[in-house]
This record gives structure tokens, C-alpha cells and sequence, in this order.
């Protein structure tokens, strides 16, 4: 069901997230994600070229590339920073080569934090390893699924009210992980 009409209003802001999972011929699999934010007015910052950023233009335009096996272990991450408010804020994309090596799965994006959290990182770039994390599970789950015969993963169970321990689709998906909920009496 869509969202109820919303009153008058004038846009001011759209951030725009796209990821996209591509199988590559060496048998890696690479992710990639682009994050923009445009704004529908000028904003003054003295940082940037000509002393703003026009209404219509990127204020934020940032990309990452993981490239990951199977087992969502990260080969290589290639981070690029093309837009942002201060010239330094592009230098910090190398920082997240930090990640190669780490797998991506419970307790990653700790991890992360850890890795390239706070004044390691860049916030945007963080904000994006969520739903490159999410496109990795969506894309391989299938593949993954095709060759061991499991319907879905135990370690989504509890992870929201479908995949709760005591649900219908649990019950059915995953029978052996299956527990019904207590009685109250």
C-alpha cells in the first residue's frame, strides 16, 4: 500500500543510493554503490569552486567498489569521492582499503567501525557499506542457495518479525531451527 497523499510541499533535498551486485568473469563478484545529494538551491561554502554549490549539482557524489568471493570475504575495496562540501574530504577514500581482507557477515559492520569509524573515515562512505552488505546477501544468497539446497540462512532467524524463531515462514523454510512460541500458561 503506497503512502497516503502528502500535503503541499516543495522538494528541497533528494540523496539518491544505488547499489548494483555483477558477477565478473574471473568469478568475483563485485558491488558497487553511488550515493548523491542534490540540493534545489545554491549553498555558499567557501570550499568549493566558485564558492558554492549550484542548485541541481551534486553536493555529494561518492561511489564504492567491493569485489568479494562467495564466502563474502573482501578482495579489494575501491572508494572515490568525486563530490563534497571541502576539498580535503576526497583524501580519506583509500583509508577504506582497511576493509580488504574482512568478511562480510555478522558483526562486519562493528567491524567497520572499528576499522574506519570517526576521523578514520568518512561518514557517507560508512553509510554506505549497509546496504553494499545488503545488495552482497541479496545477490548471493540464490547462488549460494542453488549449490548447498538451504532455503535461507539460520543467521537471519530473529533478525526481523518474518524470520522471528517461532514464525510460519521459519516453520516452513527452516523447520530445524524452528521453535514455537512459549505458552503463556
Amino acid at each position: 500500500m503506497p503512502l497516503p497523499k502528502p500535503a503541499r510541499r516543495q522538494q528541497y533535498h533528494q540523496r539518491n543510493v544505488r547499489c548494483t551486485g555483477y558477477l565478473r568473469d574471473d568469478g568475483l563478484w563485485d558491488i558497487e554503490g553511488r550515493m548523491t545529494d542534490i540540493k534545489s538551491h545554491d549553498i555558499d561554502i567557501d570550499d568549493r569552486d566558485h564558492g558554492y554549490v549550484a542548485a541541481g549539482e551534486p553536493f555529494h557524489d561518492i561511489s564504492m567498489r567491493l569485489t568479494i568471493d562467495e564466502t563474502m570475504l573482501i578482495h579489494e575495496v575501491q572508494a572515490a569521492i568525486d563530490a563534497a562540501p571541502f576539498r580535503t574530504c576526497p583524501a580519506i577514500a583509500a583509508a577504506f582499503k582497511r576493509l580488504e581482507g574482512t568478511r562480510i557477515g555478522s558483526g562486519w559492520l562493528r567491524q567497520t567501525r572499528e576499522l574506519v569509524g570517526g576521523v578514520e573515515g568518512c561518514t557517507h562512505l560508512n553509510e554506505m557499506l549497509q546496504p553494499l552488505a545488503t545488495t552482497a546477501v541479496q545477490m548471493l544468497w540464490p547462488v549460494r542457495a542453488a549449490r548447498t539446497g538451504e532455503r535461507a540462512h539460520p543467521g537471519v532467524i530473529n533478525t526481523c518479525h518474518t524470520y522471528a524463531q517461532d514464525s510460519e515462514v521459519v516453520r516452513r523454510v527452516m523447520p530445524d531451527h524452528y521453535k514455537p512460541a512459549k505458552s503463556d500458561s
